[in-house]
C-alpha cells in the first residue's frame, strides 16, 4: 500500500460519512474498499488498486461488511475474485431498507 496517498477530491462523495481528510487507509480499509465497490466508477476502483492490494480487495470481499453490500454489487465482485459466501453471511452483508 501506498503510504502517501489521499483520496481525491472528485471522490469526496464517496466517503459522505467521513471527513475525508481523516481517513487512515489502514484503519479505514473495509470502509475505503466496500464504498469504493459499491459506489464508485471504473476510474475510482483504479485508483482503489493503487491504494490495495487484489489480496487486501478480495478479503474485504470474503469477508463483508454486515449491511453495506448492494446484492448486485456483492454478486459482481464475488464473482470477478472467484469467492463462494455462505448464504447467512451474503444475506446479512446485503443493504435490505425493509428487514424481515
Amino acid at each position: 500500500m501506498t503510504k502517501n496517498k489521499k483520496i481525491p477530491q472528485k471522490m469526496r462523495w464517496l466517503f459522505w460519512s467521513y471527513d475525508i481528510k481523516t481517513i487512515n487507509f489502514d484503519r479505514d480499509k473495509d470502509y475505503v474498499i466496500s464504498q469504493v465497490l459499491n459506489y464508485g466508477t471504473w476510474d475510482d476502483i483504479k485508483w482503489l488498486k493503487e491504494i490495495y492490494s487484489d489480496e487486501e480487495i478480495k478479503e474485504i470481499v470474503k469477508n463483508p461488511g454486515r449491511g453495506v453490500w448492494f446484492e448486485k454489487v456483492l454478486n459482481f465482485w464475488t464473482t470477478i475474485f472467484n469467492i463462494r459466501l455462505k448464504k447467512d453471511v451474503r444475506e446479512k452483508a446485503i443493504f435490505n431498507i425493509n428487514p424481515h
